[in-house]
């Protein structure tokens, strides 16, 4: 094989390992993968259409983002975190993202500011926003968190909030938003934090985003106690 073959082999390569990272995480952070579903590569192949050098990829990309877990003699899964574990994340979550609201407020450009409120009207079209059915955002430019974090412009914030825990963060925030009041309730609180943003009030945007993921944090632990409880 020719050199600009094998480089163009590697490309389309690359290419479905991400065409199918994008589908399985979306699958994970939605619940249709659900918390411990073991991963079985021959059914992802099957499902997805793809050869197994893509599909291991993708999984290791899955993995590097907590999002699929390797279990001595199981193997590979879908992450489960238990409430106590959960709560944790939510804590440091809450100061972290509090900061990085407070640092926006500070930090983030007129320009950044218009972006984060056309992104907001957006998602406000939704309909299953509308219909108080769940709040699912993309990822990265088109996640309300993710611009805030960013727009901080604090490099060890920002590595730790879309990196470290990201995804696993996204599933959870989805995963227990998905009930009748608290995506509305969440999107009002997003308009609140940029009301704040814009007005340039750090303490008040920290303060809002604090409480904002305390209450998705009491949220979540309901959920999952109930959840819990129809389980046993």
């Amino acid at each position: 094989m020719s050199q600009a073959s094998k480089k163009s082999a590697t490309k389309a390569t690359t290419t479905l390992a991400d065409q199918v990272l994008t589908k399985i995480q979306t699958a994970i952070i939605k619940g249709d993968l659900p918390h411990g579903t073991k991963i079985n590569e021959q059914e992802l192949a099957a499902t997805y259409g793809i050869s197994r050098g893509p599909l291991r990829e993708a999984i290791s990309r899955l993995e590097s983002q907590k999002l699929i877990e390797r279990i001595p003699h199981v193997g590979a899964r879908v992450v489960s975190l238990d409430i106590n574990e959960l709560v944790d994340l939510f804590k440091v979550r809450e100061v972290l993202e509090g900061m990085a609201a407070r640092l926006a407020a500070e930090n983030m450009t007129d320009q950044d500011i218009t972006e984060l409120t056309a992104l907001l009207e957006k998602h406000e079209q939704s309909e299953q926003l509308q219909q108080g059915e769940s709040y699912y955002q993309d990822e990265g430019d088109l996640d309300f968190h993710y611009l805030i974090i960013t727009g901080s412009k604090n490099k060890t914030l920002i590595n730790t909030l879309t990196i470290d825990l990201y995804h696993i963060i996204r599933m959870y925030r989805f995963q227990c938003s998905a009930e009748t009041t608290r995506p509305k309730k969440a999107f009002k609180e997003h308009r609140r934090i940029i009301e704040a943003i814009q007005s340039r009030d750090g303490e008040l945007a920290e303060l809002l985003m604090k409480r904002h993921i305390s209450a998705a944090r009491i949220n979540t632990e309901q959920r999952l106690t109930a959840l819990s409880s129809v389980e046993q």
